[in-house]
């Protein structure tokens, strides 16, 4: 376990933490993101698509981007490539988002000192399904 996926602020996120915002979630039904938001979804968590596309998935309505959602956002689970993913860290804090998850793979330790530094949690190369088993045991 390395000092991204402190388990203080993974507790925060899955346990008191509820809406999600999905980066780079669509409708495609073989994608992880898909998986992990059905996954989140029978957790309890609302989930937000963002996608360019904007589309409806799993009966949410998606957005073009972060600063387009109207509502607040607990937590931004972002699906992008490591080269892509810091600018979400970014604008999550920007939006005023309680923290920011990078999923299993994503790893950006700028980003990751960049969102710790503005006082927003943050976890790294890691993911929901394998946190919540890793309870389980």
């Amino acid at each position: 376990m390395t000092d991204w996926q402190d388990p203080e602020a993974v507790s925060l996120m899955l346990d008191d933490l509820e809406t999600w915002a999905i980066v780079g979630l669509s409708t495609n039904t073989s994608r992880t993101a898909y998986s992990i938001a059905e996954l989140l979804q029978r957790r309890g968590k609302r989930i937000v698509p963002i996608h360019p596309d904007a589309p409806v998935v799993l009966g949410e309505q998606g957005y073009a981007s972060l600063a387009d959602v109207p509502f607040p956002i607990d937590v931004v689970d972002v699906f992008r490539r490591p080269d892509q993913a810091g600018p979400f860290a970014d604008q999550a804090v920007e939006i005023g988002a309680k923290a920011v998850w990078f999923q299993l793979g994503v790893i950006d330790e700028a980003a990751f000192e960049r969102t710790i530094a503005a006082g927003v949690p943050m976890v790294m190369d890691t993911c929901p399904a394998i946190e919540w088993n890793r309870r389980a045991r």
